[in-house]
C-alpha cells in the first residue's frame, strides 16, 4: 500500500533521488519536538533511504541497509518516530496521533526493502478526494460527512418498512379514511345547529338522523383506530422482532476485533432495549403520525377557505409551539443519547457482576459492589429525574399557549356570530377544527422526544448494521480438505496495526507435527494461535494452509476442520450432550459417546443422575474445572479436526484430572497438526519442535533436549521452573 503526500517540487529536489529510487512513503511530521505543529515536514521513504524534512529542510538521511528498524510509538495525543542503528534508538520526530495507523506501515516497509521486495505495494494512491465535496480522503472514496447522508433516520425507516409494504399500505389506507371520518363529523355538526336546530320550522326526525349519523361515525373512528392500532403492533412486532434477528446475525458474522472493543452489557442493549424501542415507535406513535400530519395541512386548507381572519389568528400559536420544540431539539437528543450511554454503563456493570459472583463472595465484597451498583444506577437515575422534569415543565407550557389561542378564537368569533357575519355552526365548526388542530400540534410538539429516542436507538443499532467484518470469504475462495501442513510466510500482525505483536514469522509447521509455544506472557503466542484459526489476518505477509493462503478457504469450512481446548473453556448453559454436540450438530448419540469416551469423559458423565442430560449451568460451573476440560475435549474430538490448538489445555488441575486429560489429548493429537501452548514447560516435552517467542519474533526452534543444549531463552525459562518448584 502506498501512504504519500505531494510533496512540492523544492522538497522533492531536495531529496535528490538516485536512478532506481522511488519515493514509496511520505508521511506528515507536523509536531516539532517542543510540541508545537508545524508544516511542509514529512518523514519520507524511498526503496533504499529514509529521509528526514523538516520546514522545507532535509535534516536526517540514513540508508535501510544500514538500519536495523523504524517504530513507531503512540503518546498522548501524538507519536513518535525514532530508528534503531547499530543498537541504538535515534529519535526521528513527532507527530499527530491521527498518523499513527499510517507510520505503522514504515516498519513493514523496511523489512521488506532490505530484503529487496516490492511486493506488498500497489499502484493506487492511498488518498482520494470525495466525489460530492471534494475534501482529500484517507483510504476512501467518499467522506463519512456526505456517506452518512444516504444511512439518515429516514433512510433507516424506509428501508426497514420495504419488508413490510403490504401491511403498511392498509395501515395507510386506515389512515386516510379516519382523516376523512374525523373532519366530517364537525360538518355534520355545523349542519345539525345551523340548518336543523335553528330552523324555524324543527324537524326532530331530521336533528336524530344527524346524531344517529355523528355516533355512526364516532363509533367508526373507534373501529379504525382499532383496527390501526392492531395492525401497527403487529408492524411493531414484526420490525423488532427482524431487527433483533438481524443484529445479532450481524454481530455473530463482526469480527472478534469490535466485539472485543465492547462489553456484553452494552451490545445486549443494543439487541434487546434498542430495538425494543422501534418496535414501540410503530407500535404506537407510527400509527397516528401519518394521519396526524394529513389532519394538519387539510385542517390548515379549510380554516383558511372558512374564516381566514380567525385561521391566521390561530395559526399564530401553532408555530411558536413548533419553533419551541425545534429549538430545544438538539438538547433533548443530548439527554437521551446520555441517558443511554449512562444505562450501558449500568447493564455492563450488573452482567459483569453476575458472571463474577463467585469472586464478588470470595473476597467479601458484596458491601462494595453494591454500593458501586448503587452510585451507577444513581447517577442514571439523576439524569432520567433530570429528563423527565424537563419534560414535565416543558410540554404544560405548550399547552398552555395552544390553550390561549382557543379563548381568542371563542372571544372574537363570537363577535362575528353577534354581527351577523358568522353562523353559530360555522362558529361551533371552526371552534372544533381549532381545537384538532392544537391537539394535532400538540402531539407534534411531544413528537420530538419519541423521534430523539427513535433516533438515538436506530444511530445505535446502525453503528452495528454498518460495520463490515474484517474477515470474509474471499472472492476465489475454496473449499479445501486441509492435510495439515502450516506455513509463516513474513508475517506481521497488530491488534492496533501502530502496536505489532508478532513481527516477520518465518515457521513451517509440518503434517501431523506437534508445535509448543514458548515465552513470556505478552510475547505473542495467543496472537499466534488465533492467527492459525483465521481468527484475525496478518497486517503484512501470508499464512499458508498446504500451500494455499488462508485467505483463500472459505471461513466455515476451515473452521468446521478445527478443534479448539483452551484453558477456560466455555459451556454453554444446556446439557452435556448439547454441549459435546456443538462442534458437529448432525452428530449421532454413538458418535457423541464415542467422543466422550476418547475424552476420558464417559465414565464421571454416566456416574450423574441425568448423564448425558446433566444440566451443566451457565457457563457449566455445575461441573469442576477438570470436568468442563474432558468435555471440551469430547467437542474437539467429535468433528474429528485435521487441525488442533491447545491453550493451557492442563493448566490449574489436580493431578489426577491432569492424568487423565493428558491421556485423552495423547489421543487427540495422534496424526493431526497440533500447536500447544503451556507456562508448565514439562507437558511440552514430547512436542516435536518447540518455537520459543520473544520479542514479538520467533527467537528459536528446536527439540526440548536442542534448546536445552543452545542454553538461551527456552533453558533459562526451564531454570527459572525448576526454582520455582524447590
Amino acid at each position: 500500500m502506498i501512504l504519500k503526500y505531494d510533496l512540492s517540487k523544492e522538497n522533492t529536489e531536495l531529496c535528490e533521488l538516485a536512478p532506481e529510487e522511488e519515493i514509496y512513503y511520505c508521511l506528515p511530521l507536523d509536531i516539532d519536538l517542543k510540541g508545537n505543529f508545524r508544516q511542509n515536514s514529512y518523514t519520507v521513504m524511498t526503496n533504499r533511504r529514509i529521509l528526514i524534512l523538516e520546514e522545507g529542510e532535509l535534516t536526517k538521511e540514513y540508508l535501510i541497509e544500514q538500519c536495523d528498524a523504524i517504530r513507531s510509538e503512540p503518546r498522548i495525543a501524538c507519536g513518535i518516530l525514532y530508528l534503531e542503528k547499530d543498537g541504538k534508538q535515534i529519535l526521528l520526530g513527532r507527530f499527530s496521533a491521527k498518523h499513527l495507523t499510517r507510520y505503522s506501515y514504515l516498519f513493514r516497509g523496511m523489512q521488506i526493502f532490505k530484503q529487496g521486495r516490492t511486493d506488498h505495494v500497489v499502484s493506487n494512491e492511498y488518498e482520494h478526494s470525495c466525489p460530492k465535496c471534494g475534501r482529500a480522503l484517507p483510504g476512501t472514496k467518499e467522506c463519512p460527512r456526505c456517506a452518512g447522508k444516504k444511512d439518515g433516520m429516514m433512510h433507516t425507516l424506509l428501508t426497514l418498512m420495504k419488508a413490510h409494504i403490504g401491511r403498511l399500505a392498509v395501515i395507510l389506507f386506515l389512515m386516510f379514511l379516519a382523516t376523512v371520518v374525523t373532519l366530517a363529523n364537525p360538518l355534520i355538526q355545523r349542519y345539525l345547529v345551523d340548518d336543523v336546530l335553528l330552523r324555524e320550522t324543527k324537524d326532530y326526525s331530521e336533528a336524530l338522523w344527524c346524531l344517529g349519523l355523528m355516533f355512526v361515525m364516532s363509533a367508526g373512528i373507534v373501529f379504525i383506530n382499532a383496527g390501526k392500532s392492531f395492525l401497527c403492533a403487529k408492524l411493531g412486532a414484526h420490525v423488532g422482532e427482524d431487527l433483533r434477528e438481524q443484529l445479532f446475525t450481524k454481530i455473530q458474522q463482526l469480527s472478534l476485533s469490535f466485539i472485543g472493543d465492547r462489553s456484553p452489557g452494552e451490545l445486549m442493549n443494543r439487541i434487546l432495549h434498542d430495538t425494543a424501542r422501534i418496535k414501540d415507535f410503530f407500535a404506537n406513535m407510527f400509527c397516528n403520525m401519518f394521519t396526524v400530519v394529513i389532519m394538519f395541512v387539510v385542517l390548515c386548507i379549510y380554516m383558511l377557505v372558512l374564516n381566514w381572519k380567525l385561521a391566521i389568528l390561530a395559526f399564530v400559536f401553532a408555530p411558536l409551539t413548533v419553533i419551541l420544540s425545534m429549538a430545544w431539539r438538539k438538547n433533548i437528543q443530548k439527554r437521551f443519547r446520555l441517558q443511554w450511554v449512562k444505562s450501558d454503563k449500568v447493564n455492563s456493570n450488573l452482567q459483569d457482576v453476575i458472571s463474577g459472583m463467585a469472586v464478588v463472595k470470595s473476597y467479601g465484597q458484596e458491601y462494595r459492589e453494591a454500593e458501586h451498583f448503587g452510585e451507577t444506577t444513581d447517577e442514571l437515575a439523576r439524569i432520567q429525574r433530570s429528563n423527565e422534569v424537563f419534560f414535565a415543565i416543558f410540554y404544560p407550557i405548550l399547552s398552555f399557549l395552544l390553550g390561549v389561542g382557543i379563548y381568542l378564537i371563542t372571544y372574537f368569533g363570537g363577535k362575528n356570530v353577534i354581527v351577523g357575519s358568522m353562523t353559530p355552526g360555522e362558529l361551533l365548526q371552526f371552534i372544533n377544527y381549532t381545537s384538532m388542530l392544537y391537539n394535532y400540534v400538540n402531539w407534534i410538539s411531544g413528537m420530538p422526544r419519541s423521534l430523539m429516542n427513535l433516533a438515538t436507538s436506530l444511530e445505535r443499532v446502525g453503528d452495528v448494521m454498518k460495520q463490515e467484518p474484517t474477515i470474509v470469504n474471499h472472492e476465489d475462495a475454496v473449499e479445501h480438505e486441509i492435510e495439515g501442513e502450516i506455513t509463516f510466510k513474513n508475517a506481521s500482525f497488530g491488534y492496533k496495526s501502530y502496536q505489532p505483536v508478532i513481527e516477520d514469522v518465518n515457521l513451517t509447521v509440518h503434517k501431523g507435527e506437534m508445535i509448543g509455544l514458548v515465552g513470556a506472557s505478552g510475547t505473542g503466542k495467543s496472537t499466534l494461535i488465533n492467527l492459525v484459526m483465521h481468527l484475525y489476518e496478518v497486517d503484512d505477509g501470508q499464512i499458508l494452509v498446504d500451500g494455499i493462503d488462508i485467505r483463500k478457504i472459505k471461513l466455515e469450512n476451515y473452521h468446521s476442520q478445527i478443534g479448539v481446548v483452551l484453558q477456560e473453556n466455555f459451556l454453554f448453559a444446556g446439557t452435556i450432550y448439547n454441549n459435546i454436540r456443538f462442534a458437529k450438530p448432525d452428530a449421532t448419540y454413538e458418535e457423541i459417546i464415542q467422543a466422550a469416551k476418547m475424552a476420558n469423559a464417559h465414565d464421571f458423565i454416566c456416574s450423574l443422575p441425568d448423564g448425558y442430560n446433566t444440566y451443566v449451568g451457565e457457563k457449566g460451573y455445575n461441573l469442576s474445572g477438570g470436568e468442563r476440560q474432558r468435555i471440551a475435549i469430547a467437542r474437539a474430538m467429535l468433528n474429528n479436526p485435521r487441525l488442533l490448538i491447545l491453550d493451557e489445555a492442563t493448566a490449574s488441575l489436580d493431578t489426577e484430572s491432569e492424568y487423565l486429560i493428558q491421556k485423552a489429548i495423547g489421543r487427540l493429537t495422534e496424526g493431526r497438526t497440533t500447536f500447544a501452548i503451556a507456562h508448565r514447560l514439562s507437558t511440552l516435552k514430547d512436542a516435536n519442535r518447540l518455537v520459543v517467542i520473544d520479542g514479538h519474533k520467533i527467537a528459536e526452534v528446536g527439540t526440548h533436549e536442542e534448546l536445552l543444549a543452545k542454553k538461551g531463552i527456552y533453558y533459562g525459562l526451564v531454570q527459572a521452573q525448576l526454582k520455582v518448584k524447590l
